[in-house]
C-alpha cells in the first residue's frame, strides 16, 4: 500500500484539474470522505479540486462541514477531461452514476474504497476491504504522507466513521476505534457531531415510525421485513438506517430488510444481519456490499422482489 500512495502523491503533484466523486445517493462515509479529502489535498497539494455527487443527499447531513463545496454532476463542466479523477467508496462501477463520464474521459484515474471490487475502474486502486470506512483509508493515507489536517476535516474523517459503522456496532477490530481516539485526541467532539446529525425533517421520522410498526416478522420472527412504498418513499431522509436499526433491536431477530419502492418496478433494498454474513443475497439481487450490511437494486414489481427475497433467506 505504501508505494501505492507515493503513486498517489506523485498524481497530485501532477495534476491541475481534480474530481472526487463516491456512490450515488451518498451516505455519511461516501459524502464526508469525498469533502475530507478534496480539502487535504487543497491544503497540502495546492490544488482546489471539484467535489461530485449524483442522487440526493439525506438532510441529516445538511450540516456537515464544507458541505457547500460538493455539485450536482449536471452543474460540473465536463467539457475539458480532468487531470485526475479520484472514486471513493463506490463498490461497483454501476453506483457512479450521473458522474461516470468524468471518470470516463480522465487522464488518470485513482480508486480509494473499502468495498469488495472484482471490476475495478482505476488505473491506481487504494482499496481496503477490511477497513471499517473510506475514511479509515484516507485517514492511513494522510498519516503516510505527514500531511495536515484542520478542525474541518478532522469532523468529516470522525463522521464518517460514526456513520459507516453504525456509531461502532460494525467494526470488526480496533482500528476505527484507535483513529477515532486520535481524532478526539485533535479536538473532535463526538457529542457535537451526533447533534450535528439529528435534524431529519419531521415526516421522514414519521415515515421511519410507520415503517417499523408496519413490519413483518418471517421464519420464526428470524427475518424482519419493512416496505416503503413508492407515494412514501419522498419522505425517507437516506437509506432508512433508523429503521433497519430499530428493527435490528428486536428481541430474537437475526436479519432485516428494508424494501423501498423507489419508481414503479426499482426496488432499493437494504440488508442487514446481526449474526452472519448475508452479502451473498445481495449478490444474488444483482448487488452487493459488506458481509453483514448489502443492498441492491432490482428491476420487478415490489410484490415479486419481496417474495424473491423471502425464499433467499430460506435456510439462514
Amino acid at each position: 500500500m505504501e508505494q501505492k500512495v507515493q503513486d498517489f502523491f506523485s498524481r497530485l503533484r501532477q495534476a491541475k484539474s481534480i474530481a472526487i466523486m463516491g456512490h450515488k445517493n451518498p451516505d455519511g462515509d461516501s459524502l464526508c470522505s469525498v469533502l475530507a479529502l478534496a480539502h487535504i489535498i487543497e491544503e497540502n497539494f495546492g490544488v482546489v479540486p471539484v467535489c461530485v455527487y449524483d442522487g440526493n443527499i439525506p438532510d441529516c447531513l445538511d450540516g456537515v462541514p464544507l458541505r457547500s463545496r460538493i455539485k450536482y454532476f449536471e452543474r460540473v463542466d465536463m467539457s475539458q477531461p480532468f487531470d485526475l479523477a479520484i472514486v471513493l467508496d463506490y463498490g461497483n462501477p454501476v453506483h457512479v452514476g450521473g458522474a461516470q463520464p468524468i471518470v470516463d474521459k480522465a487522464k488518470f484515474i485513482v480508486e480509494i474504497d473499502h468495498h469488495k471490487n472484482e471490476n475495478n475502474i482505476a488505473q491506481l486502486c487504494i482499496n481496503d476491504d477490511k477497513a471499517a470506512a473510506t475514511a479509515m483509508i484516507i485517514y492511513k493515507i494522510v498519516r503516510m504522507g505527514n500531511l495536515t489536517i484542520d478542525a474541518h476535516t478532522a469532523d468529516l474523517l470522525a463522521l464518517a466513521i460514526l456513520t459507516d459503522t453504525g456509531g461502532f456496532k460494525f467494526v470488526r477490530n480496533g482500528d476505527a476505534l484507535r483513529v477515532m481516539a486520535d481524532l478526539v485526541d485533535g479536538g473532535v467532539n463526538i457529542r457535537n457531531l451526533i447533534e450535528l446529525m439529528n435534524n431529519k425533517p419531521r415526516k421522514a421520522v414519521q415515515l421511519e415510525a410507520r415503517t417499523v410498526a408496519a413490519a413483518e416478522f418471517l421464519y420464526r420472527g428470524r427475518l424482519a421485513v419493512a416496505t416503503i412504498c413508492k407515494k412514501d418513499y419522498k419522505y425517507l431522509d437516506g437509506r432508512g438506517e433508523t429503521v433497519l436499526n430499530l428493527l435490528g433491536q428486536i428481541q430474537g431477530v437475526d436479519y432485516i430488510v428494508l424494501l423501498k419502492e423507489q419508481k414503479p418496478e426499482q426496488i432499493g433494498l437494504s440488508i442487514r444481519s446481526r449474526k452472519k454474513p448475508i452479502d451473498h443475497i445481495a449478490v444474488a439481487l444483482g448487488g452487493g456490499g459488506h458481509e453483514r450490511a448489502a443492498g441492491a437494486v432490482v428491476h420487478d414489481t415490489l410484490d415479486n422482489v419481496r417474495a424473491r427475497v423471502v425464499e433467499l433467506f430460506k435456510g439462514e
